[in-house]
């Protein structure tokens, strides 16, 4: 009997960090009504790292389920998904109307197809196919502190995050191929060298969070597209070297 509490304790941990991501997700949406954008943009960057510890939480350890992959993607929907969405609209998209409140739509029912997409796909690959939810709220996120950071007013750029917000909706629903870093684990050995790395990097991120997390996001939103473009390349390149083998065999 001791046993099976002490198992069915362990599964409350993973879920404890999924409903702490639920609700930065909330608190986001709360902030972003009382136009305090900066706290909304910050509460959404910490609902991803509960996000990012509950799974690596759950398979360290072995209490992964089906009920918590679930609670995950609802999870997600709301506080990369909704709270984002809302945050662009209320900062900067408002006075564009209808385009606006279009891009805000599209972004939000995107990252739902995304999620739906990711549970049930059953490729092993280790690379993401389309860009994460998570990083496309993040890229929106990184945009509202760096103008913040830099006191810049966003209306002078409406269209330009018009443009980014259907950007980065394509970008979900795509098959752009994207790095995927599930193997990274916190609960295993490193090199002391990737520990010193992983310190420097943290503290170049800590002298200027706003400026280098805007940098970090928009070059891995980027990264999409390039790493599917070299893939291809070199898949087409694979196949004429097989034909060219088969021809002068």
């Amino acid at each position: 009997m001791q046993k099976q509490n002490l198992k069915k304790s362990i599964y409350i941990l993973p879920n404890l960090f999924t409903s702490m991501n639920l609700f930065c997700g909330y608190y986001s949406i709360t902030a972003s009504v009382q136009l305090r954008f900066v706290d909304a943009a910050i509460a959404i960057l910490i609902g991803g790292v509960f996000d990012l510890l509950d799974g690596k939480i759950a398979r360290a350890t072995n209490t992964t389920s089906k009920f918590g992959i679930e609670y995950d993607s609802l999870a997600d929907l709301i506080t990369f998904g909704l709270a984002p969405a809302l945050l662009m609209f209320l900062w900067v998209l408002e006075s564009t109307g209808r385009p606006g409140w279009s891009a805000t739509f599209l972004f939000a029912i995107c990252g739902a197809l995304r999620l739906a997409r990711f549970n049930t796909s059953t490729s092993s690959s280790s690379d993401f196919e389309g860009l994460p939810i998570p990083a496309a709220a993040a890229m929106n996120v990184s945009l509202v502190l760096f103008f913040s950071r830099l006191q810049i007013s966003p209306e002078s750029y409406k269209l330009i995050f018009l443009v980014l917000m259907f950007g980065l909706s394509f970008c979900m629903v795509s098959s752009f191929r994207y790095k995927s870093f599930k193997k990274v684990s916190f609960f295993k050995s490193m090199k002391f060298n990737r520990l010193v790395g992983l310190i420097l990097i943290l503290v170049a991120i800590a002298t200027e969070p706003y400026i280098l997390l805007f940098i970090v996001f928009s070059i891995y939103v980027i990264s999409g597209p390039f790493l599917t473009l070299i893939y291809h390349s070199s898949s087409k390149d694979d196949k004429e070297t097989q034909i060219d083998k088969g021809f002068y065999k």
